[in-house]
């Protein structure tokens, strides 16, 4: 008989890994979201056969999408491996030096040792600092020159390291993607561009 649970429905990456088809999003407005909502939505997705949760430092709710994944690897439901976790580089974290600081920021909170998948959210970057949107007086957003293939480099790094099992991109138009594929030194190629 066919198995029809979502994990087992995956597709290869060019590195080698695999993804799972079915993901749960875990975007939802922070202003109005009660507390512990991501939390229960993650485990009953696990439960549901979920393997493949996306997520984001900017999302806010990272320290419960992995204290689900925790609970669920304690109650003996799923092992580590089982979970496809896909992570992004906020807009105010590209400039190179940033990079890994910030994954491993995501990952104490997550309080996982290491992301299944970690994207460049978007392909411009804002001002860096502790505004998550900065924008100057008159409203308008305060962007910050940052070369791509330096903040791919610093990705590639991240993979290397075992802190990201796959490395891959959000949002890119093709010009972009092909700026990083044709970067003299590519060391790994993305492995997605999530749209």
């Amino acid at each position: 008989t066919m198995n029809l649970t979502a994990e087992s429905h995956r597709v290869p990456l060019s590195d080698g890994n695999s993804i799972p088809l079915l993901g749960l999003g875990t975007y939802a407005d922070p202003q109005k979201t009660p507390k512990g909502t991501c939390l229960e939505s993650v485990k009953i997705a696990i439960d549901t056969g979920y393997r493949h949760i996306d997520g984001a430092f900017v999302y806010f709710n990272e320290h419960e999408v992995g204290q689900a994944i925790r609970e669920k690897i304690a109650e003996g439901k799923i092992k580590r491996e089982d979970i496809f976790y896909c992570g992004k580089l906020w807009n105010t974290c590209h400039p190179p030096e940033l990079v890994r600081p910030t994954l491993e920021k995501t990952l104490k909170i997550l309080q996982l040792d290491y992301v299944d998948l970690y994207i460049i959210e978007l392909p411009m970057a804002f001002k860096p600092g502790d505004a998550i949107y900065p924008r100057d007086e008159n409203g308008k957003f305060i962007y910050h020159e940052t070369d791509l293939c330096a903040t791919w480099e610093a990705m590639e790094a991240c993979k290397d390291a075992g802190l990201a099992k796959s490395i891959g991109v959000s949002n890119f138009n093709r010009r972009q993607l092909e700026m990083i594929l044709n970067k003299p030194g590519l060391k790994h190629k993305p492995v997605s561009n999530q749209v």
